[in-house]
């Protein structure tokens, strides 16, 4: 950081001078370089923050004039030394310097201006000097981070080791990625993050900003950012904050970017294993097994294979739909690294995502639930994606038996996203049942016209009327024809119930007391269901 004025002013040459403050206001005005001449005009020597220094003789003739001259110039401030051409200064120079906010200070004794020089010189050489000591540090510090390829957590580190402070960074939807906390307690550093995160402006260049004034930089290629780097505690050292935090985010993102095409390829290549394996291509278990393991799966006692299937929304902009489409592979993979295990995966359809998972030990009963549980909390972090079903298909001690699992475990998966969101983070062939069926013949036309024909007339009076019949009928066949439970769910007097009730027997030409007609109506209504889904 530039001396400033007020800086220079406290030097012990400048001090046995008697300096005096004539007036032009605050004295904090940054000094780039000290400027000795007695000349009447040096518009034209100076380049801006300069403070001159004049024994006097250019206030002799015209003193207003000359400091007017200099203030246009850019200059700091002037010091003059009294007793050579002036010895005292003259009337009007005091006002001049406040009208123009332009700093003047008399040395009352005679001052070697060659010593002045001299230390404020030397000062300012040394701090440029540290400033680029200190980019020659961060430079090779994160290019020797990005040669390593290190991890973003290890770049975060660096940069907050090397400015001392906190420093975060987050992606897109204000979550956290990595965090250095630099002492601080990580608690405090990150409590209500996402709504004081969202309330920082996001910029294309480094800026401080926000009601906390942090300090934030874009990581990414310019309009492709993918996160941001936050100092959210000031930092003294501005300058070098702002070059830190961007050499740092150069460093992450030649970290994604080298990481993306490292796993591009290795993604590229577990897809095609899977699909060699499901295809039937492979038939030796031990080449399986060899390709598998060297792709990265853990060697397991038992292998499953899982289908995610996601519910989102239609996107015109093809280019977005395959950017969503390859950060909810990303999210799988890393809910996979997060939780300690290896799997396979493959992303062959939109809106699919097929793993083979090493199998964690039955001592571990819950991994599976956890693994499952994040998936899907990642996944619905995502734009667009609405929800997200998981199918678990039969484990098995071959992984080709496995890999010919996917066929069921997608089944499983494509009719759980049709269910009721509820507690289950994932569904077996157990828990699809009935639904499972209906959803593999849901497409035969006569499976679809015995739906209509079951429903047909309830289906067109709620056409015509809007009425909450269908919902009504729903619930009574969901809950076993118990009229009582179906009053207190609706919250409905009991006359007004039987009157409903009595309307739908009527619309349908059926009895609803008829245990093959609740049957029947109810298998209806799950083909419908399925159809909308």
């Amino acid at each position: 950081m530039q001396p400033t004025i007020v800086d220079i002013l406290a030097l012990p040459v400048v001090r046995s001078g008697l300096p005096e403050v004539i007036g032009g206001g605050p004295l904090d005005r940054p000094v780039r370089w000290v400027h000795v001449s007695d000349l009447p005009d040096l518009s034209n020597l100076l380049q801006g923050g300069e403070l001159v220094l004049t024994t006097g003789r250019p206030l002799a003739d015209d003193p207003i004039s000359y400091l007017e001259g200099l203030a246009t110039a850019g200059a700091a401030g002037l010091v003059v030394e009294l007793g050579v051409h002036v010895d005292t200064v003259p009337d009007g120079v005091a006002r001049a310097a406040d009208r123009l906010s332009f700093p003047v200070i008399a040395l009352h004794r005679q001052t070697r201006f060659v010593e002045v020089t001299e230390a404020v010189h030397r000062s300012i050489v040394a701090e440029q000097y540290d400033e680029v000591a200190f980019a020659r540090h961060a430079h090779e510090v994160f290019t020797d981070l990005s040669m390593k390829r290190a991890s973003l957590g290890e770049i975060v580190d660096a940069a907050a080791g090397m400015l001392g402070a906190p420093i975060v960074l987050e992606d897109l939807n204000r979550q956290v990625l990595a965090v250095a906390a630099q002492g601080t307690a990580a608690a405090d550093l990150l409590a209500d993050w996402e709504r004081r995160s969202r309330l920082t402006p996001v910029s294309h260049q480094t800026a401080v900003d926000g009601p906390e004034s942090w300090t934030t930089t874009p990581v990414g290629a310019h309009r492709q950012e993918w996160g941001r780097l936050v100092a959210p505690h000031p930092v003294a050292a501005e300058g070098r904050a702002r070059m830190t935090l961007e050499r740092a985010a150069q460093a992450l993102a030649l970290n994604r970017m080298v990481e993306q095409d490292r796993t591009a390829l290795e993604q590229q290549a577990q897809s095609g294993l899977i699909d060699e394996l499901r295809r039937g291509r492979i038939q030796d278990e031990a080449e399986a097994t060899a390709r598998a393991h060297a792709l990265g799966l853990r060697p397991a006692l038992t292998y499953l294979p899982m289908t995610v299937r996601v519910s989102e929304t239609a996107s015109a902009d093809q280019v977005l739909a395959q950017r969503r489409r390859v950060r909810m592979l990303d999210a799988v993979r890393h809910a996979v690294r997060t939780s300690r295990q290896t799997a396979l995966t493959a992303n062959r359809r939109a809106g699919q995502i097929d793993l083979i998972l090493s199998h964690p030990p039955a001592s571990a009963p819950d991994a599976l639930r956890e693994l499952c549980a994040a998936i899907r909390v990642a996944l619905t972090r995502i734009d667009g994606v609405l929800h997200a079903a998981i199918g678990v298909g039969p484990e098995s001690t071959r992984l080709l038996d496995a890999a010919g699992g996917l066929a069921e475990s997608a089944h499983i998966a494509e009719v759980a996203l049709s269910l009721p969101q509820g507690d289950k983070v994932f569904h077996r062939a157990a828990d699809i049942r009935l639904r499972g069926l209906l959803a593999l013949i849901r497409t035969d036309p006569r499976v679809q016209a015995f739906a209509e024909t079951e429903l047909r007339g309830l289906l067109e009076h709620g056409a015509r009327h809007g009425d909450d019949n269908f919902d009504v009928l729903r619930k009574f066949l969901e809950l076993g024809g118990n009229k009582t439970e179906l009053a207190k769910h609706l919250h409905l007097s009991r006359p007004t119930l039987y009157a409903k009730l009595a309307t739908i027997q009527r619309l349908l030409g059926v009895d609803l007391d008829d245990a093959e007609s609740r049957t029947s109506l109810h298998t209806a209504m799950l083909i419908v269901r399925l159809r909308r889904s």
